[in-house]
């Protein structure tokens, strides 16, 4: 689609590029905040700028996820999917990203089914981007990047006590990847997309309440499964990926 950029997700860089700013590392020990590697920037992300605490190892993400490569598994059950809107918190500028933030004190906000032997709580979503249209998401299919990539990250809390326990360790993390394309509009990403002016410094917090990120996520139930890792520091091989298959739509009114 040459020359054609979807106006609510160039709308959604202009905002994400006014929340990227040179910092240290948050506080929390894993944000899994949006990030761009290196080598798709001029300056060092500063989630790459200390030593890395855990090497890679034989299960890194993200990865070239290839169709005919791909492998179906009859065995593998539906994903069932399951988020109350009222445990939505907040949006948080980390200082280089936003974060849409739950209450993962209870099971309200669930994943269960699919590859998961266990149910798994709603943490938080954030996106990956990049600065044009042609790359921006983290995994790739065939070798084709799409402008952006949603990860809903969830937590194993039948097995661990706490979301920072479980970033360290097999089976902590369950996480659904969505692609972005171009296409019709999305209302739910333009209510995002209309929040981030409040939050374009560093460390501000807004209430965001009463909203079901279900609605960034295909209808359709198909998706690729992989053990993997977080692709920021500290990298560890703690995530099973669910990838949907079918990207979600946003606007696609024109501009140069």
């Amino acid at each position: 689609m040459n020359g054609v950029k979807a106006k609510t997700l160039a709308h959604l860089y202009k905002q994400l590029k006014t929340l990227w700013r040179p910092a240290a590392a948050p506080v929390q020990l894993c944000s899994l905040a949006a990030c761009t590697r290196k080598n798709r920037n001029d300056a060092l992300h500063p989630l790459w700028q200390s030593p890395l605490t855990i090497p890679g190892g034989t299960r890194q993400s993200p990865i070239n996820i290839q169709w005919r490569d791909s492998v179906y598994d009859p065995f593998l059950k539906p994903l069932n999917i399951s988020y109350d809107p009222t445990t939505c918190l907040h949006i948080w500028n980390n200082g280089y990203s936003f974060l849409v933030e739950f209450d993962d004190s209870t099971d309200k906000s669930i994943i269960v089914g699919g590859p998961l032997e266990n149910q798994y709580r709603l943490k938080q979503f954030h996106f990956h981007w990049g600065a044009i249209n042609e790359w921006g998401s983290e995994h790739t299919v065939d070798s084709k990047f799409y402008p952006a990539e949603l990860h809903l990250v969830h937590w194993n809390a039948v097995a661990y006590p706490t979301f920072e326990e479980a970033v360290m360790e097999g089976n902590g993390l369950a996480v659904i990847g969505v692609f972005l394309k171009l296409g019709a509009h999305h209302e739910g990403l333009q209510t995002l997309v209309d929040a981030l002016p409040a939050i374009k410094h560093k460390d501000t917090v807004i209430e965001f309440d009463v909203f079901d990120p279900t609605c960034l996520i295909p209808s359709c139930p198909d998706y690729w499964t992989y053990a993997g890792s977080l692709t920021t520091p500290p990298l560890t091989e703690s995530v099973t990926w669910i990838i949907k298959k079918k990207p979600i739509e946003v606007d696609e009114n024109q501009h140069e």
